[in-house]
């Protein structure tokens, strides 16, 4: 059946019948687009707490006496715990058809373990809170983000994720900007993690809001793109299109460098001083919230043929981001952010397309952890290639998007993504 982003008034089995989608309509008191902004100040306001962590956490862990090894372990293994663990929340979801009470845990466990390390005198403790708030990530995102993709029927599955992440992002450059903030005028790493409980506990206020005016989003989908057909229902696999999409996602995330990555190149070559990189970090977020809404809008037109600028971005990336010209390093930042925001914006607003409602869950679930597994391993492949130059990365990310547009023409053929 081919998607469309305005509704289908065909009759047919759904999750719910139609009198009954009605009446749960009526029990929404936000309009679509407001629940998505909602959403959005939400996801500012975590970004706020865990952006803000992960900027010092390294440092942190190092103020403790760990090794780079430990801090690799420590945050390696929450990175792969927020991706691997969303395989079983995301069928969770599918499950229970209850996105509620996982979101709301997701996003407690962010806003009471980041601010607890303000509390941690030892490493063992200081790794258990991180990488709490990691396993918290993963318990809310294919939750929230169903929720997001019932809530964009109407509106454009580009457009509302674009605006969404767009929103997300402020609270992304906020929480960095906030931590350089209070190390400039001299508090401690304790000082700073304890400051991200007011944003922490603003989310959770916004959050239990936004639930009350909103118990059902599901009711926003007609039931015919809920339920698709008895057919669709009984199915318990993803479509094959489905599939092709996350081999793209996943060959274009092989080439694409972590900041982590681009900071270290900074650094070790002593370009700018240490308390400017979390303001390039702010810089590329700022890029990654206006590049959400317009590529989202793209999308919205065009469809997966909006992706093609992906490969491009990417091998932009190395070429601008590895200079030694402040002019040629900033600008890198920016094409990195920009990436970035079509990454978290577009690509997940394609799942919604490709993928039947009452699956989109194992969907989310899905795709994040093969788009974030193909990240890991593309970050680690850049991260030895650039011992060997810079020449050597560069290299090895053309070759890593040229297989990106290969898998991604095919797709691209038809202006809208479809279940099959």
């Amino acid at each position: 059946m081919m998607a469309s982003s305005g509704p289908i008034r065909r009759k047919g089995i759904g999750i719910r019948m139609t009198s009954s989608t009605g009446s749960a309509a009526a029990s929404n008191r936000v309009s679509p687009v407001r629940f998505i902004v909602g959403f959005g100040v939400v996801s500012a306001l975590a970004d706020m707490v865990y952006e803000g962590a992960r900027s010092i956490i390294g440092p942190f862990l190092a103020s403790l006496g760990a090794s780079a090894a430990v801090v690799g372990v420590i945050t390696g293994a929450g990175e792969a715990a927020a991706l691997v663990l969303r395989l079983g929340t995301g069928r969770l979801v599918d499950r229970t058809h209850r996105p509620w009470p996982q979101t709301l845990v997701g996003y407690a466990m962010t806003a009471v373990c980041v601010p607890l390390l303000a509390l941690a005198g030892g490493i063992a403790l200081a790794g258990a809170l991180y990488n709490g708030e990691r396993v918290g990530k993963a318990v809310r995102t294919p939750a929230r983000d169903s929720m997001l993709a019932h809530a964009s029927a109407e509106l454009g599955r580009g457009y509302a994720f674009g605006l969404h992440e767009a929103l997300d992002q402020l609270g992304a450059m906020a929480g960095p900007l906030l931590i350089a903030a209070v190390l400039a005028v001299g508090g401690s790493w304790h000082t700073a993690f304890a400051l991200l409980a007011l944003p922490g506990a603003a989310a959770l206020m916004m959050l239990s809001r936004l639930r009350r005016r909103a118990p059902d989003p599901a009711a926003w989908e007609p039931a015919a793109r809920v339920g698709e057909s008895k057919r669709l229902r009984l199915e318990t696999g993803l479509p094959g299109r489905f599939w092709r999409y996350a081999a793209f996602s996943a060959a274009t995330m092989l080439g694409f460098a972590t900041w982590a990555v681009l900071a270290y190149h900074l650094t070790v070559h002593h370009l700018v001083p240490e308390a400017v990189i979390p303001v390039l970090y702010a810089v590329a977020m700022a890029a990654a919230s206006g590049a959400a809404v317009v590529f989202g809008r793209i999308y919205d037109r065009v469809g997966l043929r909006g992706l093609i600028v992906l490969p491009p971005l990417a091998v932009a990336v190395p070429l601008l981001s590895f200079a030694t010209v402040p002019a040629a390093f900033v600008a890198g930042a920016v094409v990195w952010g920009a990436g970035m925001g079509v990454h978290d914006s577009t690509l997940r607003a394609a799942i919604a397309d490709l993928v039947p409602a009452h699956r989109r869950g194992a969907g989310y679930g899905t795709f994040t952890a093969v788009y974030g597994l193909a990240w890991l391993v593309g970050a680690a492949v850049i991260g030895l290639l650039y011992e060997h130059g810079t020449a050597a990365v560069t290299g090895y990310v053309a070759a890593s998007q040229v297989l990106a547009l290969v898998l991604l023409l095919p797709l691209a053929r038809r202006r809208r993504p479809s279940v099959e």
